[in-house]
């Protein structure tokens, strides 16, 4: 019967660690939450693996090694995460979890006046294990509750608990009240150290996939910027042909009204008036560029029968560049055309552009209506276009362009209402 409850015991507490891996691996890798399949399969594996272990009696390390591929395939098959780094997380916290129940079944010992240590299906042992699994569900609940916690203190965190476990295992090394050998003390410490190494190792990894990252968006970024300005240059040059036949427009409209040709003139100024219609004398921002980007997606909108609502409030010479107010105009306006040119009425097809300024922060907010539910794809939207190309760079630019600010685009939806929204600090700049 003890043995029966032991193996119960460790079912659970290898179903409760595995899901607080997986949890912990959508947090640091950015991906999707699991759901109830997710936890299913976390705690039907741990009650195959543990029967199987204790039928053909293994060492406990096969369990680290079993559990760590098999939360490197949930990861992998569930949250769509890189197996690569999924195994490294799994390998790495199965370690750190054996070694912390060693450090809480060694001290318990001590302070219960043992003399050995507490073997793991003892009332201690199993008291030690648990304290460890609830306070690895404290340390998830911390982090899901500091969801704007950044990368270098999630590190900070992380670099606390491996000191801490280090420090634990020198001190434990140094008392005499408990017999511990001297080859298991040798091992674990030289697992702490490892331990340490590995955080470092993680966050060198995340700092390069970041720095790649900000690579390929600067390129995107570059490209995206480039259509944007060769479409701002080809209207110019429109519009400059206009003015250089200017006085030829002038003579023949002049012919006409004398001749009492009313109709045709106006049908005349009609005819000079389409090559510019897209190039609107509203100024939003001040920024010459900006407006006609500005004008130009309002007048994209009017094409497919969208509302497009705009106000401005935007401050005077600043250290905004306008290649990033640009990135971020461009690419919110860009998503917001594409998701309301889908929506089948066109009554509802809707989109509303505000730019505020609140003390030294700027505000860009835009709304606009959906048919199709917005998808997230490791914590970020996912396009929802078949074609190859540029799809799916537009937020990732804009959030880019934005973080050169100090701010951040944060994106929500309800109803039928999607809302994407930037915040950017600047600084005013003195033109003498």
């Amino acid at each position: 019967m003890k043995d029966l409850l032991i193996l119960l015991s460790d079912t659970a507490a290898a179903g409760l660690r595995i899901t607080v891996c997986l949890f912990l691996i959508s947090r640091l890798l950015s991906a999707k939450t699991p759901g109830i399949k997710t936890v299913t399969a976390a705690w039907a594996g741990p009650a195959a693996t543990a029967w199987s272990l204790t039928r053909l009696n293994l060492p406990d390390y096969f369990n680290i090694a079993l559990e760590s591929l098999f939360i490197a395939g949930c990861a992998f098959y569930f949250l769509k995460t890189d197996a690569r780094i999924s195994l490294f997380i799994g390998t790495f916290y199965e370690i750190a979890v054996s070694f912390w129940q060693f450090l809480a079944v060694a001290w318990l010992g001590i302070l219960s006046g043992s003399s050995v240590l507490p073997p793991r299906q003892g009332t201690i042992g199993q008291f030690s294990v648990w304290l460890v699994h609830g306070l690895l569900v404290l340390l998830t609940w911390y982090l899901f509750k500091r969801l704007d916690m950044t990368e270098k203190e999630a590190f900070s965190v992380a670099s606390a608990v491996a000191l801490a476990g280090f420090l634990g295992i020198i001190t434990l090394s140094e008392q005499t009240a408990l017999r511990i050998p001297e080859d298991t003390l040798n091992m674990w410490t030289l697992l702490s150290i490892i331990l340490m190494m590995s955080v470092l190792i993680f966050r060198i990894n995340r700092q390069y996939e970041t720095e790649k990252e900000l690579s390929r968006l600067k390129a995107q970024q570059a490209e995206l910027l480039e259509r944007d300005y060769v479409a701002l240059n080809n209207a110019y040059a429109v519009n400059a042909k206009l003015f250089h036949d200017f006085h030829n427009h002038i003579g023949a409209l002049r012919q006409l009204l004398s001749h009492g040709q009313l109709e045709e003139a106006i049908a005349y100024l009609d005819e000079l008036q389409t090559p510019v219609q897209e190039i609107a004398n509203t100024r939003w921002t001040g920024d010459e560029t900006a407006d006609y980007l500005i004008n130009s997606k309002a007048a994209a909108a009017a094409e497919y029968g969208i509302s497009f609502q705009a106000q401005a409030e935007f401050p005077r010479q600043t250290n905004i560049r306008s290649a990033d107010l640009c990135a971020i105009l461009g690419n919110l306006l860009d998503n917001a055309l594409d998701a309301a040119k889908q929506v089948p009425e066109p009554e509802q097809r809707l989109i509303r552009l505000t730019i505020r300024r609140i003390n030294q922060m700027l505000v860009i907010k835009v709304e606009n209506s959906f048919s199709t539910p917005p998808v997230l794809e490791k914590g970020f939207l996912a396009t929802t276009k078949k074609e190859p190309g540029l799809h799916g760079w537009g937020l990732k630019s804009a959030r880019t362009a934005a973080e050169k600010y100090d701010g951040t685009i944060r994106t929500s939806h309800s109803g039928q209402t999607f809302r994407a929204v930037a915040t950017l600090s600047y600084q005013g700049i003195s033109r003498e």
